[in-house]
This record gives structure tokens, sequence and C-alpha cells, in this order.
């Protein structure tokens, strides 16, 4: 079976938590709305895979996001999954449906920039601050962790390249209302490495530590590994990343897909980081959902390693 060589690199972690985005992220995008036996299905297949934080899916109102209305039906079809299954949560009305179905973990979803919160929920960002902090608040008091997801981190497509410090603000804010981790987003795939070691060296200097942070990339212009590295570098553990590289943002139509979480899985298994993944399984996986969805995967790691499997099959 095709794996990579492994040689360790200095300076990096020994292990990276891999946030898998897939049913929620990956599937929101889509034209085609996938049944939810086929989603549970999913989020099964990548538990067995090894993946152990599953983002599951989004309490939206039906019409903002028509491919994830089925959360009710979804959430007790999987609640033997063996993983953390979070889910987003856009208000307090969102929360309380997620706490009625047993959810452990949720993330609410800011943006550094006001197009793109305009865009996207139709709110300043101030006004989407204050929107969170009761949600925050609230499933705090439950006993729920929560995660804090800042788009618009590097790039905006209508206010252009986005300064360091203004995404350094609204962090400190996500952080300081009481969110446990915050996801840095580079919806529109500009991020480069330098931007990325400069974000997260002043967000350092500004009292949050790596352990507090996420990585979230697009591979737009192909920069979402290098930019993975760069982050692992800087002591980033928790890397987000879609199976078979599905999902975009239904705002941002200048937003291609998400960081394939094969191609993040063989890099990291080449220079020796555990994830606990079964690249193999994972990849079927992918492949399996590709079907559903009527097209390839465009991760160029689930298409090399299908693409090997056949010719050995053939071979035998």
């Amino acid at each position: 079976m095709t794996l990579p060589m492994t040689i360790p690199a200095p300076g990096l972690p020994t292990r990276v938590r891999i946030h898998e985005v897939g049913p929620r992220d990956g599937l929101q995008n889509e034209k085609t709305l996938v049944p939810v036996a086929v989603k549970a299905e999913f989020i099964r297949r990548l538990a067995d895979a090894g993946l152990g934080t599953i983002e599951a899916t989004s309490f939206v109102r039906p019409e903002w996001v028509p491919q994830l209305a089925d959360a009710e039906q979804l959430m007790p079809l999987i609640d033997d999954v063996r993983a953390r299954l979070p889910v987003l949560v856009p208000n307090q009305r969102g929360l309380e449906r997620a706490l009625a179905l047993g959810a452990r973990e949720i993330a609410v979803f800011g943006s550094a920039t006001e197009s793109f919160a305009k865009a996207n929920l139709n709110r300043t960002v101030d006004d989407a601050l204050a929107m969170f902090e009761p949600v925050v608040t609230t499933a705090r008091e439950a006993g729920v962790t929560v995660r804090g997801y800042l788009s618009m981190c590097f790039g905006d497509p209508w206010e252009g390249p986005v300064p360091v410090s203004q995404t350094v603000s609204v962090s400190r804010r996500l952080i300081d209302m009481g969110c446990d981790e915050v996801s840095l987003g580079d919806t529109i795939g500009v991020a480069t490495p330098g931007h990325v070691r400069e974000l997260l060296a002043t967000l350092g200097e500004a009292g949050i530590p790596a352990d507090r942070l996420a990585v979230h990339f697009h591979d737009t212009y192909g920069q979402a590994l290098a930019n993975t590295l760069a982050a692992l570098q800087h002591g980033v553990t928790t890397v987000d990343a879609s199976a078979g590289g599905l999902g975009g943002c239904p705002y941002a139509k200048s937003a291609t897909g998400n960081l394939a979480t094969e191609d993040l899985v063989w890099m990291l298994d080449g220079l020796g980081i555990e994830t606990g993944i079964d690249i193999h399984r994972l990849t079927a996986t992918s492949v399996w959902m590709a079907r559903h969805l009527g097209r390839p995967s465009p991760s160029r790691t689930v298409r090399a390693l299908s693409q090997n499997s056949q010719t050995s099959q053939k071979e035998m």
C-alpha cells in the first residue's frame, strides 16, 4: 500500500489534531442535497478512518443553507459515533436547538472584515460579536466547548488584503468573550507563509498563544499546505481540513475548496507527525462520497491513491 517515506523535520509538533469540516463546511456548498442517511454514513466512515473531531452540521435557518436543513434529523443518527461532533450555531436560537439535541461542542462564525460580516450575517462586525456574546456565555454555562471561527483573516474579495492588526483585534475579542479556540480562516485562499507567520507572531504578542488557535486554509492559489506548514512551525497543532477537499463558501464566490484532509495527512505522515488517521480508509470514504455527489474528488492525494488502488487490483 502506498505511503510516504517518513522523514521528520525539526521544530514541528509530534501530533496534530485535524478538525474535519467536510460534513458541514464541505457539504453546505453543494448544489445537490445529500440525503440525511448518507450524511450520517459519511460521518461514521470518517470516524472509522480515525478522525476524532468531525464537525457534523449547522443549526442555521433552512433558507440560509438548505443543504444543512436536516440538522435535527441528523443528530440522533450519529449520537453513538465515537468522536467529537461540534456543530455551528449562528445565534441564541441555533444554540437552543443544538443543546436540545445534546450537542457538547459548538462554534460561532464571525468575520474580520465589515464587508463579509454584512454579506454573511447582514450585520457589522460589532453587531455580530454582540450577537455571539450571549451565545458563548450560555454555552459555557452549560459546560459546552466553544470555538470561534474568524473568516477573511488574510484577504477579503471586497476589501482586499486585511491588516494583521484588524484580524488580531477581532480574535482578541472572541477570546475575551469566552471562546476556547479561534480558527483563523483564509476564506478566499490568498494567504502566503510569511503572512501566516506574521499573523501568528502578532497574535502571540497580543496574548493569544498557539494552543488557542486553529488554522483553516483554502487552496485557491495552491498555498494551503505551505501555509499549514508555516503554522505548524509556529506551534499550531489544530488544523481544519475537509475530506476530499469538499467545500468553499456560499457567501464568497471566489472561495474554492478547503484544504483536503488526505493531502494534509499525506504531508503529516511524511513528517512523522501523528494524527491517528488511516489515509487509505479516509481516501475510500472520499471516493464513496464523490460517487454520491456525482463528481470526482478535487484532492490530488485521493486521485493518486485511488488510481494506485485500481492499478493494483487490475495487476492482481
